[in-house]
């Protein structure tokens, strides 16, 4: 999937998706960009950082914009965009009568394969044989996991927004790793 040709996922630019969609019960903004940075900024932290902000004292908010700013220096641009299944986590494959693996429920765009990685070491890792077999046809960049947290903010913010303060410490612990 991360290998994907992502030309028809995207209209003219490289991240981003052909429509929006949703991450849970959230509506989830893909207008296209051609930055993954930018896009990882203004349509995935953005919007979800708004959402939230009635969690967040005036200090929070301005470790909120300081992340913001310091984003291009802690994000990578891939070297090649990728199709994200974008809720990538334990709960969301099953094995098949076939003895396959199926992916279910997703919130696809074109990203940074890192994001997808990060989710799935959010709620519980998959096996060691999953990393393995991943790195064996796509190597994961030495740096990954000084990112791996803040791509999972994303996730985290969606999660206070749709349950509630049970996942503010998570949130604030990121936000203050990071500023």
């Amino acid at each position: 999937m991360h290998l994907a040709d992502t030309s028809s996922f995207v209209k003219s630019k490289k991240y981003g998706f052909i429509y929006d969609n949703f991450i849970g019960a959230s509506k989830q903004i893909n207008d296209e960009r051609d930055s993954w940075t930018v896009f990882f900024r203004e349509c995935r932290l953005e919007p979800q950082i708004r959402m939230a902000e009635r969690y967040f004292d005036s200090n929070c908010r301005k470790r909120f914009l300081k992340l913001l700013d310091k984003l291009p220096e802690l994000l990578i641009e891939p070297k090649k965009p990728s199709l994200l299944h974008g809720d990538l986590w334990s709960g969301n494959y099953i094995v098949g009568n076939d003895g396959k693996a199926w992916l279910i429920d997703p919130a696809v765009y074109v990203g940074h394969a890192e994001a997808d990685l990060a989710m799935t070491e959010l709620f519980g890792h998959f096996s060691s044989e999953f990393y393995n077999a991943y790195a064996s046809i796509n190597p994961i960049d030495s740096g990954y996991k000084d990112r791996r947290d803040l791509y999972n903010l994303y996730h985290l913010l969606n999660h206070l927004n749709l349950f509630g303060d049970t996942y503010l410490s998570a949130v604030m612990s990121i936000l203050f790793n990071y500023t």
